[in-house]
């Protein structure tokens, strides 16, 4: 294992957006988790360009084109939290050639609107120039929206994104859509990209994502997760064989049980499931 260090507007928006939105009360408990880390010195919320980027790389012995499972953390833990959690050996105790890399996209990114950008330049390009011609990305609470974000903007980027736990927003808009009797039947009004990123977010998911088998997303959460109602939202315009739902609440317990039973059934990592 080697680790390494390391765009438009409308991207640094909607990532500024997301920053603001954790001034929200359904959101106090990020906040704490952004507070209580920096206070004890766990973690070091300050961007770097290029990001920190833990890659664990697959040694293959033919000319098969390169794979890759891209990582993203949530608020609390790190970037090296998959490898120490054993997200990595389960992969490779499956057999699946792919590369894995799992960059330190802490809230800082999000916070500094350069998510993007640093995940473009510092992760995906330097993948596609080794020659990987499929990546996945994984990303758990926090970095389940970062995932989104990323398919959004780059959709010919990634072959599939699979969301474990994921926060998808604030109390108040996922309310608004369920009131409404779900994202269907939804509609999400005038609004400015720059002032509501949660309204663009889930438009877009109605748009490009809802009952669309070609996005590729999977969803995995626990019946106990502070986050299922963004997660049930979603879940009900999944095709029903992509969403998961276990016993289990916000914790690696419940992460890495979930993703074990993504990689029970590998085909769609190996690109056999259309």
């Amino acid at each position: 294992m080697t680790r390494t260090g390391g765009n438009d507007k409308g991207q640094a928006d909607r990532l500024s957006l997301f920053k603001k939105t954790l001034l929200k009360p359904a959101c106090v408990f990020l906040i704490g988790l952004a507070t209580c880390a920096l206070l004890s010195g766990c973690a070091s919320f300050f961007a770097k360009s290029p990001m920190d980027v833990a890659f664990y790389e697959y040694p293959i012995q033919n000319d098969s084109p390169r794979r890759m499972i891209v990582f993203l953390r949530g608020l609390g833990g790190s970037h090296q939290s998959f490898e120490q959690e054993g997200f990595v050996a389960d992969v490779l105790s499956c057999g699946l050639a792919f590369d894995m890399a799992a960059p330190n996209a802490h809230f800082g990114y999000y916070g500094g609107r350069s998510l993007m950008t640093r995940l473009k330049e510092d992760v995906i390009k330097p993948a596609q120039n080794r020659g990987c011609k499929t990546i996945w990305l994984v990303g758990v609470s926090m970095g389940g929206l970062g995932a989104m974000l990323y398919l959004m903007d780059y959709p010919e980027d990634i072959a599939g994104v699979y969301l474990i736990a994921p926060f998808l927003g604030g109390s108040a808009i996922l309310k608004e859509i369920e009131a409404a009797g779900g994202l269907t039947n939804w509609h999400p009004g005038p609004y400015r990209i720059e002032e509501d990123w949660e309204r663009m977010f889930w438009h877009w998911i109605q748009k490009s994502v809802s009952g669309n088998r070609k996005a590729h997303v999977y969803l995995g959460y626990g019946s106990r997760d502070p986050y299922k109602p963004g997660a049930e939202l979603l879940a009900a315009v999944l095709p029903p064989d992509r969403v998961t739902v276990i016993d289990g609440s916000h914790d690696y317990a419940t992460f890495k049980a979930l993703w074990k039973r993504f990689l029970a059934d590998d085909s769609k990592l190996r690109g056999e499931t259309p």
